[in-house]
């Protein structure tokens, strides 16, 4: 009973901040113009700036796991293949060919991610989460764009397309995440009223990210195809966070970087996936749904993975 209730206590904190931002959308206290621009502010400055903190703060030589980024990007591929595979047999239309396989692998890893490596295994977890996820969001970034140019590839070569190669180059989660790693390594000093400076700012970021995903859920998106949208969140939810165990289990990844890499596999699927699939012509409402759905559905699998991860004493 005691390790259902530790886990609860894991899961439980990052839903309810969820909750209340859901909430306060429905007692009009937040509206779309807010959440618009807390998303903005959240993605553009606080999240880089707590990844950046984070990471450049560690010892590169002690978090850096080389078994777990190769691994976890592995896990990330397989899941690509797996759904795109899927897709292709069952003849998907391209539209929902592209959704239903970006909605299988790429997960939320800087808003619930996060959240709940930190819930979990403190600031130790979230900052190898944090060192992990600068080296997958450009992978995951790659095979998000594959999945929704590869159906369409039999379309007009000069149908324009946003320049995707160097959005990548440019996330500022990328960036921030290099910068720190780049600190770290060389062991940089870091000034007092700085180190002070960032750690009372980016203590707003993963509650300001978990209320703007509360803020902007709406049960009214969960519509379409809801068998397609399901089997992708199974995949998400379910599929990769055991792929990663096995995988990086058979690496020799062990302890607190296992778990972080398990945890990450399992997150739902990003808010991206949405706005991605209306740029590259995919199905937007398909990707509304498995975002929705996984968000709802990954309360529960986090209680599951964590309750299997405290049973085996991670």
């Amino acid at each position: 009973m005691t390790l259902f209730t530790d886990t609860i206590l894991i899961v439980m904190p990052v839903f309810l901040v969820i909750a209340l931002g859901y909430l306060l959308r429905r007692l009009q206290l937040l509206d779309e113009d807010f959440l618009f621009q807390t998303n903005r502010l959240v993605y553009v400055i606080f999240l880089p700036l707590l990844l950046f903190y984070k990471i450049s703060q560690a010892d590169f030589f002690s978090y850096f796991n080389g078994p777990l980024v190769i691994g976890s990007s592995l896990v990330i591929a397989i899941g690509f293949a797996l759904s795109y595979l899927y897709g292709s047999l069952r003849s998907f239309a391209p539209p929902v060919h592209g959704s239903f396989c970006q909605g299988a692998f790429r997960g939320n890893l800087a808003y619930i991610g996060l959240s709940i490596c930190l819930n979990a295994y403190g600031d130790d977890g979230l900052t190898r989460a944090g060192i992990l996820m600068g080296f997958l969001v450009p992978v995951l970034n790659l095979f998000a764009v594959l999945a929704f140019l590869l159906p369409a590839r039999k379309r007009a070569a000069d149908e324009k397309k946003p320049n995707w190669a160097k959005q990548l180059l440019l996330n500022p989660l990328i960036i921030a995440s290099f910068i720190g790693l780049i600190w770290s390594y060389f062991r940089l000093p870091f000034p007092l009223i700085l180190h002070r400076g960032l750690e009372i700012t980016t203590g707003l970021t993963l509650p300001l990210a978990l209320i703007a995903i509360g803020g902007s859920f709406s049960l009214t998106r969960i519509k379409g195809d809801l068998r397609c949208a399901s089997l992708s969140t199974a995949i998400k939810l379910l599929l990769l966070p055991l792929l990663a165990a096995l995988i990086l289990r058979g690496m020799g990844v062990v302890g607190t970087d296992l778990a972080v890499g398990i945890l990450l596999a399992g997150t739902p699927a990003a808010t991206a996936t949405y706005i991605m699939a209306h740029q590259l012509d995919g199905d937007a409402e398909l990707a509304a749904s498995i975002v929705m759905i996984s968000t709802l559905g990954s309360a529960f699998s986090y209680t599951l993975c964590l309750l299997l991860l405290r049973g085996f004493g991670l």
